[in-house]
């Protein structure tokens, strides 16, 4: 079988690192990657970032920012 496989396991006391394939014909070369995964963070919404964020969000209500926009255009024309 040709091709490319991604296949997950954990390490083992001693730094071992098992890996079956055994569908793999015996004395077939083979190339193996070994890449370590970090845990991922917990997901943030954006409202959650952008609170966090320094000087935090300057709108609270998409009413807001129509009324920004509208007086930004508005000083436009003046």
């Amino acid at each position: 079988m040709e091709g490319t496989r991604k296949l997950r396991t954990t390490v083992q006391p001693g730094g071992r690192i098992e890996v079956s394939a055994p569908d793999l014909p015996v004395g077939q070369t083979v190339e193996v990657v070994v890449t370590s995964i970090s845990p991922r963070a917990a997901r943030r919404s954006v409202a959650e970032i952008l609170a966090r964020a320094p000087g935090h969000r300057l709108f609270t209500t998409a009413d807001e920012v129509d009324a920004y926009i509208r007086a930004e255009r508005q000083s436009w024309n003046d």
